[in-house]
C-alpha cells in the first residue's frame, strides 16, 4: 500500500508522467521500395491498384459511384508483396469509377484516404478516382510547350494567386477565381484597359508563378459560392489540382482539363506557369494521407516522439527518407509530365535536405532542360534536420539549377518584413548601400562588396548570380505600398510612387532573377494586412480600376521590363561575368552607381551607367563624352528620352540609366 501511495505522490509532484511520449519507432528500419511504381495504373481492360505501408496488416481498395456519400459498391483486399508493398489488378474497365484505400495498422482500420499518388479526386478530395487522364487534354496538347530559358535570369517572374486576379468585378471576367479565368482573353476594366490575361502579356513578364493549386484542405469545394478564401499552404492531395477553381469540383476531369486549358493558355501567350509547391508540411497531421497509409514514417518527429515542426503549421515532412525523397521527386516530374509546368517555388525549402532537392532538379532538368527552380532558404520554426543538410539560403552554393529568395536585397531596399517602420535605401535609411552592392551582384563573391560592412555572419552563398532571386514583395508580409506607406507615415502620394517604382527599378536592374508581386505594376494594397491567408477577397483581390488610377506607374513597370528583357547587361549569367563587367562608381549614403561595360554579355550597349537616388533631392553627376538617357524619372526609353554630355541630374528618389552604343 505505501508503495502505491508513494507512486501516486511521484505522479502529483511530475516525477513520473503517465502520459510520458514515447519515442517515435526507426522508421529508418522499414523496408523501402525507391524502384517500385506507386502510381495507379489504367487501361479500359484492367486499373492496378498500388500502395506502399510495410506496417499494414491488411489493405482493402473500396469502389464507391460518387465522389461522396454513400456506400461503397465493393470492397477488395489487396496483396502484399515485397518490401511493404501492396498491390491490386482489377479486369475490367473503372473508368469513372471513386476509390479509397482501407489500412489495417496495429489492429485498427484507419480512416478511408484517396492515397498519396492519386491524380484525380472529387469533392473536397475525399476520394480518388479512376481516370483516362489522356481524355482529359486540350486540343494542341501534344504539341504544347512552355518558354524556353538559357539562363534562369533571363526570366521575369510576377507572382499571383489564382483568385485575385479575376474575383474582383473590375476584371471584366466571365470565370472568376477561375484556373480558366486566368486565360481569358479580351477582359476589360470600366475604363477600357485591359485586365488579366491581356494585361499580363502586354506587361511582359515571363513566367506566371501560381501560389498553391494543388488541391488543399481549408476551401469548402462543395460551397463554390460561399465566401471563403485561402493561399492553399495546407496540402491535401498532391497530384491533383484544386478544385475550387474549377467550373465543377465535382467532376474530377473538370479540374483537370481546365487547369491543362490554363497552362496552355499561356503557354499560347509565350509564358510559363510555375508551381507553388508544399511539400514541406501538410495540411492535417494524424490524418493526413500520409498517416493513413503508413503512420509517422513520412514525418520528421522530436527525441521524445512528437512531431517536429519546423513548418509552424504542425508537422514537419521527412524529406531525406526514402519514400518521401520518392514521392517529392516522383510528385514534380508528374506535374512536369502531365501539366507541361515551367518551374516550381518549394515553400520552406530549408526543410528539404539537400540531396534531395538535388536528385530533384536533375531529373526535371531531363524532363525539360528549360524549367526553373527556387525556393525559400529558411524554415519557419526549429527542424532537427541538421543545418549542414538542409537547404538553407547559406547553403544554396551548394545546389545545383536552384536559386533562394534574396532576402538580403529585399531588406536593403525597403528595410527589414518583421518590422513595419524599419527602412531600407528607398524610404530613407542610413548605411544600406553595401547590402544593396551586395543584392545587385546577386550575392556572389565580387571584390567590390565588403562583407565586413554586413554583420560578422554575412557570407556570399551563390555560385551563379541567378540563384539569387531579387525581389520586394510577395504575397507574404505587406505589400510593397502598404510597407512604404507605414515606414514613412509622411510621404506624399507622389513620394511612395517614386519610392516604389525605385524599389523595384533596383530589382529589374540586379543580376539576380528578377520577381515581381502580382499588382506592384498597380501600386497594390491590401488595407494595411500582413498575413491575408485567409482574408476575404475584398483584401487580397486587384481591383484593376488601380490600373485606371495610376496609368503611368504600369507604364513604368512595362518598359522597365522590356529593357531588362531586351538588355543581357542585366542579367549576366556567371559570376565571372558579372566580376568582369559590373563596377561600382560611386556610393554615398542614399546614392549609388555602377557601370557595366565592354557590351556586358553580348550587349548592343557597349556602355551603360546605372545610378539609384533614394535622397529628396536631385544628385548632379559629371560623365565623361555624351551619352544616351535611357531611364529618367518616371520615364523609360530604350531607344533613348535624349542625350546629355557633360553633366546630369539624378531626379530626386529616381533611376537614371545612361548608355553609349
Amino acid at each position: 500500500m505505501r508503495f502505491i501511495l508513494l507512486f501516486l505522490l511521484l505522479i502529483f509532484w511530475g516525477k513520473i508522467s503517465v502520459n510520458a511520449q514515447m519515442p517515435a519507432p526507426d522508421y529508418t528500419s522499414y523496408p523501402t521500395a525507391p524502384d517500385a511504381n506507386l502510381w495507379l495504373t489504367y487501361t479500359p481492360s484492367a486499373t492496378t491498384f498500388r500502395l506502399w505501408s510495410p506496417v499494414a496488416q491488411a489493405v482493402t481498395v473500396k469502389l464507391f459511384d460518387r465522389g461522396t456519400g454513400g456506400k461503397a459498391r465493393q470492397l477488395i483486399p489487396m496483396r502484399k508483396g515485397r518490401n511493404g508493398l501492396w498491390e491490386l489488378t482489377v479486369r475490367r474497365n473503372l473508368n469513372g469509377t471513386f476509390y479509397t484505400y482501407k489500412v489495417k495498422v496495429n489492429g485498427k482500420w484507419l480512416e478511408d484516404t484517396p492515397g498519396i499518388y492519386a491524380t484525380a479526386v472529387g469533392v473536397n478530395g475525399e476520394r480518388a478516382m479512376v481516370l483516362d487522364l489522356a481524355a482529359t487534354n486540350p486540343e494542341g496538347w501534344a504539341t504544347d510547350k512552355g518558354p524556353t530559358v538559357k539562363t534562369m535570369n533571363d526570366v521575369v517572374l510576377w507572382e499571383a494567386h489564382v483568385r485575385d486576379i479575376t474575383s474582383h468585378p473590375s476584371s471584366g471576367s466571365s470565370f472568376p477565381g477561375k484556373f480558366l479565368g486566368l486565360v481569358e482573353p479580351n477582359t476589360k476594366n470600366k475604363a477600357g484597359q485591359a485586365t488579366g490575361l491581356d494585361h499580363i502579356k502586354a506587361l511582359g513578364i515571363t513566367h506566371i508563378h501560381l501560389l498553391p493549386s494543388f488541391d488543399f484542405v481549408s476551401v469548402n469545394e462543395a460551397k463554390p459560392d460561399s465566401a471563403q478564401f485561402n493561399w492553399g499552404y495546407d496540402p491535401q492531395n498532391y497530384n491533383v489540382p484544386e478544385g475550387s477553381y474549377a467550373t465543377d469540383a465535382t467532376k474530377p476531369e473538370v479540374r483537370i482539363k481546365e487547369f491543362k486549358q490554363m497552362v496552355k493558355g499561356f503557354h499560347d501567350q509565350g509564358i510559363g506557369v510555375v508551381m507553388d509547391v508544399v511539400y514541406n508540411h501538410t495540411g492535417r497531421t494524424e490524418n493526413s494521407n500520409f498517416n493513413l497509409e503508413t503512420p509517422g514514417y513520412y514525418y520528421r518527429h522530436t527525441p521524445e516522439g512528437k512531431y517536429s515542426d519546423g513548418a509552424a503549421c504542425g508537422n514537419e515532412t521527412a524529406s531525406e527518407r526514402t519514400m518521401m525523397r520518392k514521392f517529392m521527386v516522383e510528385s514534380c516530374k508528374f506535374w512536369a509530365r502531365e501539366y507541361h509546368i515551367d518551374g516550381f517555388r518549394f515553400d520552406l525549402m530549408a526543410l528539404h535536405d539537400l540531396e534531395t532537392m538535388n536528385l530533384l532538379a536533375a531529373e526535371l532538368k531531363k524532363i525539360n532542360p528549360s524549367i526553373i527552380l527556387y525556393g525559400e532558404g529558411w524554415t519557419a520554426s526549429q527542424s532537427p534536420l541538421p543545418d549542414t543538410a538542409k537547404s538553407l539560403k547559406t547553403n544554396t552554393h551548394q545546389l545545383q539549377h536552384i536559386a533562394t529568395f534574396s532576402d538580403d536585397l529585399r531588406d536593403a531596399i525597403k528595410g527589414s518584413v518583421f518590422d513595419d517602420k524599419n527602412a531600407g535605401f528607398v524610404n530613407g535609411a542610413e548605411n544600406t548601400e553595401e547590402a544593396l552592392k551586395f543584392g545587385i551582384v546577386g550575392s556572389i563573391p565580387h571584390p567590390q562588396v565588403n562583407l565586413t560592412k554586413l554583420g560578422t555572419n554575412a557570407a556570399f552563398w551563390t555560385r551563379e548570380p541567378w540563384q539569387a532571386v531579387s525581389y520586394t514583395s510577395c504575397h507574404d508580409n505587406l505589400t510593397l505600398f502598404d510597407k512604404l506607406k507605414v515606414s514613412v507615415p509622411e510621404a506624399s502620394p507622389e513620394e511612395l510612387k517614386k519610392m516604389h517604382l525605385l524599389a523595384n527599378a533596383i530589382v529589374l536592374t540586379s543580376q539576380g532573377t528578377a520577381f515581381l508581386h502580382a499588382g506592384d505594376e498597380l501600386l497594390r494594397t491590401k488595407k494595411g494586412a500582413h498575413n491575408s491567408y485567409n482574408l476575404p477577397d475584398s483584401v487580397n483581390q486587384l481591383n484593376w480600376d488601380w490600373k485606371t488610377q495610376h496609368p503611368e506607374v504600369y507604364s513604368y513597370y512595362q518598359s522597365l521590363i522590356e529593357l531588362r528583357k531586351t538588355h543581357p547587361a542585366f542579367h549576366l549569367s556567371t559570376a565571372d561575368m558579372v566580376r568582369q563587367h559590373l563596377e561600382f562608381v560611386k556610393v554615398e549614403n542614399g546614392f549609388l552607381g555602377f557601370r557595366l561595360k565592354n557590351h556586358a554579355n553580348g550587349d548592343a550597349w557597349q556602355e551603360i551607367l546605372v545610378y539609384y537616388n533614394a535622397r529628396d533631392r536631385a544628385v548632379n553627376l559629371s560623365v565623361q563624352g555624351e551619352w544616351n538617357v535611357a531611364a529618367e524619372g518616371n520615364f523609360i526609353d530604350p531607344d533613348g528620352l535624349r542625350t546629355v554630355r557633360g553633366s546630369i541630374a539624378v531626379p530626386p528618389v529616381s533611376m537614371l540609366i545612361l548608355f553609349q552604343k
